[in-house]
């Protein structure tokens, strides 16, 4: 089975400052295990989306507002999320990334696909950025599927230390999309209680220090049969390694 590995050289250059835990390094340790992994790669190159595909997800207001930001030279929306100039670019590669993959793989049934994709996007919500995302990724490759190539049922699932509350966010209203997460709480962003959940926003909050026991019964027992039973026409995997033992 080849795997389509979507990526471009401007994630590198999102400059969120020194000794911020979302660097550059974050990419290259990514292509290192991809170039490493034994598996049948063919890679492209992530095309900058179009504001009119962003706008599928993101108000248009929002989308110039970070444009804007950016061309000034940037600075931090919180705490956590910083940009840069160069951010404008590596932000449309991303989301671009995504939606290069749903392109690539109609055309593919026997691939599969994964986007290198920097800055990353799970928390971004319609109309604001925080937790290192600008653009909602996942939630924007989601939504073109439906828009433009009529797939009526899409799955994202999630799996980080936190909640994907932006994806979570944009899926709500929408019962031909499924959201599924496990990742810990109580953790920021605060979400993903699982109090709110409906059959096709599901959520598996796990304890801080769960272990691998843990996290497959809550896939194994509650998120995969749930996804089973939605029966999507696609599957999105917002894959988060900040849960890993190694990641501080």
């Amino acid at each position: 089975m080849q795997v389509v590995v979507a990526s471009h050289p401007s994630s590198l250059q999102h400059d969120t400052g020194r000794d911020h835990p979302e660097s550059p390094d974050r990419v290259l340790a990514v292509r290192r295990g991809v170039d490493g992994c034994g598996l049948d790669i063919v890679n492209i190159e992530s095309p900058e989306i179009q504001r009119s595909q962003l706008a599928v997800v993101h108000d248009a207001s929002y989308i110039e507002m970070i444009e804007m930001y950016c061309s000034l030279g940037g600075g931090a929306f919180d705490m956590a999320t910083v940009v840069s100039e160069q951010s404008w670019l590596a932000a449309l590669t991303a989301a671009g990334g995504v939606w290069a993959l749903v392109e690539e793989l109609r055309a593919r049934s026997d691939a599969t696909g994964f986007a290198i994709s920097r800055p990353p996007g799970h928390h971004a919500l319609r109309q604001r950025a925080m937790g290192f995302c600008l653009f909602n990724n996942v939630a924007v490759g989601a939504l073109h599927a439906r828009a433009v190539h009529g797939f009526r049922r899409v799955a994202v699932v999630d799996f980080d230390v936190h909640h994907g509350n932006g994806t979570e966010a944009v899926f709500r209203d929408d019962d031909g999309l499924f959201f599924a997460s496990s990742h810990q709480f109580p953790y920021y962003p605060g979400t993903g209680s699982g109090r709110q959940d409906s059959a096709h926003i599901l959520n598996a909050p796990l304890a801080p220090g769960s272990g691998s026991a843990e996290f497959r019964a809550a896939w194994e027992q509650k998120l995969l049969p749930a996804l089973e039973q939605f029966a999507p026409e696609l599957v999105l995997i917002s894959a988060g390694f900040d849960a890993h033992r190694r990641d501080p």
